[in-house]
């Protein structure tokens, strides 16, 4: 029993090293999104965050938005499987 406490132990402190995400990537790849949904916007002529996105919104908006949420898919499906140093 005390065996098995100190490998669950050992391996909860060495999982930090273990680690081959990459949250760091992920949050940079993020930010570099929202940069260009906030460029998208301000060329429609809006400022994110201030639009209610609904069917009822303008094109450009409902567009800004489905490249944001394309963008911030492949950061989660790349940077946070990117290994870090």
């Amino acid at each position: 029993m005390k065996l098995t406490k100190a490998i669950s132990f050992i391996l909860v402190a060495l999982s930090p090293v273990l680690v081959e995400a990459g949250p760091i990537a992920y949050g940079i790849c993020q930010t570099g999104c929202n940069t260009v949904a906030v460029a998208c916007y301000a060329a429609a002529g809006f400022t994110f965050g201030t639009v209610v996105a609904a069917a009822a919104a303008p094109a450009a908006i409902l567009a800004c938005n489905s490249a944001l949420g394309t963008c911030s898919t492949a950061c989660a499906t790349v940077a946070l499987l990117a290994p870090t140093p």
